[in-house]
């Protein structure tokens, strides 16, 4: 999407995100195939619903796979900082190289990301300036997800006829009230962690603060002024329109922040 690929080397980070890979593949294969396919052949649901849970899974994974490789906001070893801003920037004492204000040192990936919030193994890489949009849509479409997986499970079992068309010679149907219960299982872990952290991360910006900065409560300064949650949605996601913050194919623009709202870590 017109930016470097950003690829940490974590064996843990790789096995967080392989977990969550497998959990996505397996919903998408078992649910359509237990669940939505043949309801639909048998007209007890209709086509959009078969379409809705792909569009939603389709943005699941490709907001995942491009928060994991996209360059969170990686500074270089020797930055051009334009003389007007200067004063914004600070010396790091653990790489010993000149960041922006705001700015953090991950210990694990061994470099300063602009704006870092906290480095997820889920993603395998920092959540920073450059891809915080993309790990918001991933806890957004992923809450969607789960929600639908769930209430797909449950209907199957309460609310929609009965099937009248059963192939029990297949491996899925003679196993299906375990892929369900597996499924479901799942569903309640995943929607259950993600809620929270989707929460977490929406209460930050609306507040303009990082996870970094409140752990570290430096941002207590009443000093700073608020900016409205609009203008710190849109600094995120790279726009003003807001239709786009939901779309995760598309590159993001950065916009200009004014120093005097910019925070020390």
């Amino acid at each position: 999407m017109g930016r470097r690929i950003h690829f940490v080397v974590d064996p843990q980070g790789w096995c967080c995100m392989g977990l969550i890979i497998f959990v996505w593949l397996y919903n998408t294969i078992f649910i359509p195939k237990v669940i939505l396919f043949p309801h639909y052949e048998e007209g007890h649901i209709s086509v959009v619903a078969i379409l809705c849970y792909y569009f939603c899974s389709l943005f699941c994974i490709a907001s995942l796979l491009r928060a994991s490789v996209a360059d969170p906001g990686k500074l270089p070893e020797n930055p051009k900082i334009p003389i007007t801003e200067r004063e914004y920037w600070e010396l790091c004492n653990k790489c010993n190289m000149m960041r922006p204000k705001r700015s953090h040192h991950c210990s694990r990936c061994g470099h300063c990301v602009r704006r870092m919030d906290h480095h997820c193994p889920w993603i395998n890489n920092c959540v920073g300036e450059d891809n915080h949009w993309l790990f918001l849509q991933l806890c957004f479409y992923t809450q969607i997800l789960s929600s639908y997986t769930l209430i797909l499970d449950f209907c199957h079992y309460y609310y929609f006829f009965p099937l009248k068309k059963e192939n029990w010679d297949v491996f899925v149907f003679r196993h299906e009230l375990a892929l369900l219960r597996i499924s479901a299982f799942m569903g309640l872990i995943i929607l259950g962690g993600i809620s929270g952290l989707f929460y977490t991360q929406l209460m930050g910006i609306f507040t303009d603060t990082t996870s970094i900065e409140k752990m570290s409560n430096c941002c207590e300064d009443i000093s700073r002024p608020r900016k409205p949650w609009q203008q710190t949605f849109s600094e995120v996601f790279g726009t003003h329109w807001k239709i786009l913050w939901f779309i995760p194919f598309r590159q993001r623009q950065p916009l200009r922040v004014p120093y005097h709202f910019a925070n020390h870590v």
